[in-house]
């Protein structure tokens, strides 16, 4: 307990060290911005949050109800024809039976391939929005290290411990509503992090 509490001290006055070495060489300070080389940010939350994850997520959500009352009603069409196809066994030949009993089988397996193609699709569908959301957050990144004279921006969940002030989720937030509101289809080209001297 005593050595995390020596090794806290020593990351705050590390940092706090980082800070007024600015300060003392001049280095420019915005009202209510720190300035720090190191930055952190829940990336789940920063897209969770925005106007562009909120209505890709509602979609989504949309589409996994749809395909999931799809399955219901397909679940409650197949029991009912199970039920059918068992009701007339005795009156029929076993051979017609069979054959019956075969392509009852094959139809399950197809709706069940179909069903779970759309599942997968719909997986697909939401990595590809955070991709396009990564893509379209790195101007409003590249604009937020600039202010804080940043050099590094750190998943928060990957980082031991942080002082609140360099924690750019909401920053983030406010930013790509922005520059984005609620629209996927327009997606910004990335920035080039490290330009040519």
């Amino acid at each position: 307990m005593v050595v995390f509490k020596r090794f806290a001290v020593l990351l705050a006055c590390a940092f706090w060290g980082v800070a007024a070495s600015a300060q003392s060489t001049g280095a420019a300070f915005d009202v209510g911005t720190i300035q720090s080389p190191i930055l952190v940010i829940e990336s789940d939350r920063a897209f969770a949050q925005s106007a562009f994850g909120k209505r890709a997520s509602l979609e989504i959500e949309r589409a996994g109800s749809e395909i999931a009352s799809e399955n219901r009603q397909i679940e409650t069409e197949l029991k009912n024809e199970e039920l059918a196809l068992t009701a007339q066994r005795e009156s029929l030949e076993p051979e017609v039976f069979r054959k019956l009993a075969d392509a009852f089988d094959e139809k399950v397996q197809n709706l069940r391939r179909e069903q779970d193609t759309k599942a997968r699709a719909l997986v697909e569908r939401q990595e590809t929005a955070r991709r396009q959301f990564l893509v379209a957050v790195k101007p409003v990144l590249n604009e937020i290290m600039l202010d804080f004279g940043a050099s590094l921006i750190l998943e928060k969940r990957n980082v031991f411990v942080s002082v609140a002030a360099i924690d750019i989720t909401d920053q983030v937030v406010l930013g790509i509503n922005s520059l984005l509101g609620e629209n996927s289809d327009v997606v910004p080209e990335p920035v080039d992090q490290n330009p040519d001297p």
